[in-house]
């Protein structure tokens, strides 16, 4: 079941009051926790309604209305769509708000999203049925030849994504199929970048094969960010192609790290998706 939490506006955010260090920490804190459950699909806060509007409708025509808009505590300064078994489960996440947030003085509320199951068949229906059938994530492997462990640990420091996982083949039953030189080897691997991974694993002999044909391509919205990335991702590799500007692409380049594994950084512009 998916469920919204939604994080009602008072009078601070509504005035555009930005949150403590000490309330970003603890609510980074409780996304972690949430993702580690994998209960957390997304979640952004909102900026005032000053800075927003209303399309309201009228026999069909629009009309933009802009903020601010008044009844404070009806407006959102914020949510969080939460993926659990129950309602009880989301209120039990939900009572774990940061109480640092607001001095614990919030309005929370849970609203359930609705499932395809919920509708009549029909041909409507069977587009977005179709639309389903698409999978959660397409995720990457990586193999190594005995270097996923540096590797991993590196490229975390690159992107700043979270290392979840990190076993070795000692750790596992397939020890019993490996030379004891190998207990250590990382059997699996897994990066997790904004709910995407980047997963690995070390290849004995000929079951490892150099990446070919394939690169991973790392997306960035601030062009100086790409370019730290790129170079950092090139330093002791093969540069492909530098990082520069394109006509598609605020910057754009192609390196082999020293891992052999093949990157592509970019900053696509803003007529580029």
């Amino acid at each position: 079941m998916r469920y919204m939490l939604m994080r009602k506006a008072d009078a601070e955010t509504e005035a555009g009051v930005l949150p403590s260090q000490e309330v970003l920490q603890a609510m980074a804190d409780y996304n972690e926790r949430m993702i580690r459950a994998g209960v957390f699909a997304t979640g952004d806060g909102l900026r005032p309604s000053r800075e927003g509007c209303r399309i309201d409708f009228r026999n069909g025509e629009p009309r933009v209305i802009e903020g601010p808009f008044p009844a404070t505590e009806e407006l959102l300064a914020g949510y969080t769509v939460l993926e659990v078994d129950s309602l009880e489960e989301a209120i039990e996440w939900a009572r774990q708000w940061p109480r640092e947030d607001a001095g614990g003085n919030v309005t929370l509320e849970l609203r359930r999203y609705f499932a395809m199951e919920d509708f009549e068949p029909g041909a409507g229906l069977d587009k977005h049925l179709a639309q389903t059938r698409m999978p959660r994530a397409v995720q990457v492997h990586l193999a190594f030849p005995g270097t996923c462990r540096e590797a991993m640990d590196f490229y975390a420091e690159v992107t700043g994504g979270h290392l979840e996982a990190m076993y070795r083949f000692g750790e596992t039953p397939a020890a019993e199929e490996v030379p004891p030189e190998w207990h250590d080897r990382i059997i699996h691997a897994s990066l997790n970048i904004r709910g995407h991974r980047v997963m690995g694993a070390d290849m004995m002999g000929d079951c490892y094969q150099a990446p070919q044909g394939a690169q991973v391509f790392l997306d960035y919205a601030d062009p100086e960010q790409a370019a730290e990335a790129f170079r950092r991702l090139a330093e002791g590799g093969r540069v492909i192609m530098p990082f520069a500007s394109t006509f598609w692409a605020k910057g754009f380049g192609m390196a082999t790290d020293r891992f052999g594994v093949q990157w592509m950084v970019a900053c696509p512009s803003d007529e580029c998706p």
